[in-house]
């Protein structure tokens, strides 16, 4: 690894993090070198984007970081305020690409939230984005994809010659859960909010030692509403939840109407304790229905992570707890460019057992 090799772009709508990264850096390295590319991202008044890199690439190992699930970067388009989206987000990601001018030695692209991991497969007529957008970087020169809790891990069949990093950071959050509220572990049963979620829930069970029980969506297939079926009643498959602590897993929440009712079946049939955990919270209906499931007690609490933005407002509230996976990126970063394993962040399962037994 030659001096001065490593270059980390973050782009706007991931500063925050990626300032917090530069950091764990500095003190993984002992060092007080800046590892950040300066670059300049600037809009036209139609709309059209440019991205100018300031410093010097040549022969870097690259890191672009991004999160394309941040819905506070706005800009005049036309004379008005507009929002950006996750498409312009990933537009973003291949200008900062494109401005390398091919002189980065190697690019990996952070994308923990990944671009339409949720439109990753066919059932009809209807488009493959995730697949589409991972084959353009491939085409664009990366040779990293790196992301977190991916909404279907099988999406990297779409690049089978290009490297795809999906890591959890379910040790990350068990570990805070346990330093904050060990009862929880006590009497404890995991739950998945759908089918989709099973193998995610297994997975937490079989760390914390106890069992899993799932919810399955009965949807009204005839009608579409927001782009998918609605949901007509949340069945319940597993163990009695009566005088058990619940833990509720998911890789995101979106709107939180389904999480919700699960939430309520739960406490209907006498769940003690019921705490949320999830990678992603977006609220993309916004939280005042989270404050109000909150106030009549259907859940006690809810630990997410900084992976994707959330307002000041809402880290503010007593319930909510985020979890910092700044660190474990900057480790990431540190391996990868050391050519290192990073193994340990795909199975820490041995540590957080350890640390669940010593607790039981």
């Amino acid at each position: 690894m030659s001096k001065n090799s490593l270059g980390i772009l973050v782009l706007d709508n991931f500063e925050a993090f990626g300032q917090k990264v530069q950091e764990h850096l500095s003190k993984i390295r002992n060092t007080d070198e800046n590892f950040l590319i300066n670059f300049t991202a600037s809009r036209f008044s139609n709309g059209e984007g440019k991205l100018v890199i300031e410093d010097t690439v040549r022969e870097k190992n690259l890191f672009i970081l991004s999160d394309v699930g941040n819905y506070d970067i706005e800009y005049l388009y036309h004379g008005k305020n507009h929002f950006m989206s996750p498409d312009e987000h990933f537009m973003d990601i291949k200008r900062a690409i494109s401005a390398t001018c091919g002189h980065a030695s190697k690019i990996s692209v952070v994308m923990p939230l990944l671009y339409h991991s949720r439109q990753h497969r066919r059932k009809s007529r209807e488009s493959l984005d995730c697949a589409i957008a991972l084959q353009e970087l491939e085409r664009l020169g990366v040779s990293n994809i790196i992301t977190f809790d991916a909404h279907d891990p099988n999406v990297c069949n779409a690049i089978p010659n290009l490297s795809f990093d999906n890591f959890y950071p379910t040790n990350c959050v068990l570990t805070q859960m346990i330093e904050d509220v060990p009862d929880i572990f006590e009497n404890v049963l995991v739950i998945s909010p759908d089918m989709g979620a099973m193998e995610r829930a297994r997975y937490h069970a079989e760390l914390i030692g106890c069992d899993v029980g799932v919810f399955y969506k009965r949807r009204d297939l005839s009608q579409v509403v927001n782009g998918k079926n609605p949901v007509v009643a949340h069945v319940y498959m597993g163990t009695d939840v009566k005088d058990k602590n619940v833990l509720i897993v998911d890789d995101m929440i979106a709107s939180g109407g389904s999480v919700l009712d699960v939430a309520t079946e739960l406490r209907k049939n006498g769940a003690k304790k019921i705490y949320i955990t999830c990678t992603f919270a977006l609220f993309t209906e916004g939280i005042d229905k989270f404050k109000k499931a909150y106030d009549d007690n259907l859940f006690d609490e809810l630990y997410t992570t900084n992976l994707s933005y959330i307002p000041k407002e809402y880290s503010d509230l007593n319930w909510f707890n985020i979890v910092d996976l700044s660190e474990m990126v900057a480790q990431i970063i540190d391996r990868l460019d050391k050519k290192e394993s990073v193994s340990s962040f795909f199975n820490g399962k041995k540590a957080i057992i350890n640390k669940i037994q010593k607790l039981n």
